[in-house]
């Protein structure tokens, strides 16, 4: 829709000044952005303007909806070549990077979805290198084209070959088709969780802040759900008091999608099989937070307590971690999708 089409070396360029700029917002400065609100609501994206930039040329992959560094390595996605980058950010590079973390609004202004957080990578966003053309263009990865063709448009076809004349318009209405087409199979967002909440189950549910593919937005606003629907006449405090007796929403600091990340070296929960047995058959409830364990880089083994939302992460003296309530933080990363007539939980 921007019409621009970058090479990854310079939305690279951007994320990485974005993390550097928004690690210390958390109080600590550890490599990890574990505040991405803060982020969102302090860090200018043009600030970035004018930064030089440059990558050796290499072989790569590009899966696309990243999975995390890891998992990409396992599934082994076929291999690209890229000439080296060289550059300065520009101006349009840093509006598409805007565009990207506000999210996604049809023609007349109302919201379709969830942006990223800001300081997540654009691993979903990269361009492909046209060895022909000798420029950078449009990848359409066969995660979400197959979807379209097969599912929403019913044709046997792979991919999409284009997205000439799709417009934000175009994504609402295919995810409104889908939305009801398949609500049967696919709408795992049911708020109404009573049955299983009065027959004893409990709900531990994790994200990745700097996921690059499922805005963990997301999973705040199906939290938020079940709040409102199950507990409709009680305050907002109260009715957090009786959802976090059987259902807590953790936010991973730094994390990516489903794993660690390797540009954020954050906390990752490990043992949470462990702690939903103890909650389960021992009635421990994990009241003080969820453990996570730094996995790599300076903090490397250092085990964090990670907030049960809507409590925060904050370091006081850059080396105690508080779990505080900030009410601008909650209202950042609250979203009326209303570009819909039907409720999406």
């Amino acid at each position: 829709m921007l019409d621009y089409f970058p090479p990854p070396c310079e939305m690279d360029k951007i994320v990485n000044m974005t993390i550097a700029a928004c690690d210390p917002l958390d109080g600590r400065t550890d490599g990890v952005v574990a505040r991405t609100d803060l982020c969102k609501l302090n860090f200018n994206i043009n600030s970035t303007i004018g930064a030089a930039y440059s990558c050796a040329a290499s072989t790569g992959s590009s899966l696309g909806f990243g999975f995390g560094q890891k998992v990409k390595r396992q599934m082994g996605p076929p291999s690209t070549s890229e000439p080296a980058q060289n550059g300065t950010v520009s101006a349009k590079g840093a509006a598409l990077a805007a565009r990207l973390y506000d999210g996604m609004f049809n023609s007349k202004g109302e919201r379709v979805y969830l942006p990223w957080q800001t300081a997540s990578s654009f691993e979903d966003a990269t361009t492909k290198f046209n060895s022909n053309t000798s420029s950078w263009e449009l990848d359409i990865t066969s995660f979400g084209g197959e979807f379209v063709t097969k599912f929403i448009q019913e044709v046997d076809i792979d991919n999409l070959s284009s997205l000439n004349n799709v417009t934000y318009d175009t994504l609402a209405e295919w995810m409104n088709t889908a939305m009801i087409k398949y609500m049967d199979s696919l709408q795992t967002t049911l708020p109404d969780l009573t049955p299983f909440q009065s027959s004893g189950g409990k709900v531990i549910h994790y994200h990745g802040e700097s996921d690059d593919s499922i805005p963990p937005a997301s999973s705040v606003h199906y939290y938020d759900s079940v709040r409102s629907i199950m507990y409709p006449d009680q305050s907002y405090n109260e009715s957090i008091a009786s959802l976090q007796s059987w259902y807590k929403l953790f936010l991973v600091p730094g994390a990516a999608h489903c794993s660690t990340n390797t540009l954020q070296p954050g906390p990752y929960p490990a043992n949470n099989m462990a702690t939903m047995i103890d909650w389960v058959e021992n009635g421990i409830e994990p009241t003080a937070g969820l453990n996570a364990t730094v996995s790599s880089g300076k903090l490397a083994g250092e085990v964090q307590k990670l907030c049960a939302y809507p409590l925060r992460p904050y370091w006081s003296n850059n080396s105690t971690m508080v779990c505080q309530y900030d009410q601008p933080s909650i209202d950042s990363w609250t979203y009326t999708l209303d570009a819909f007539k039907l409720p999406v939980y």
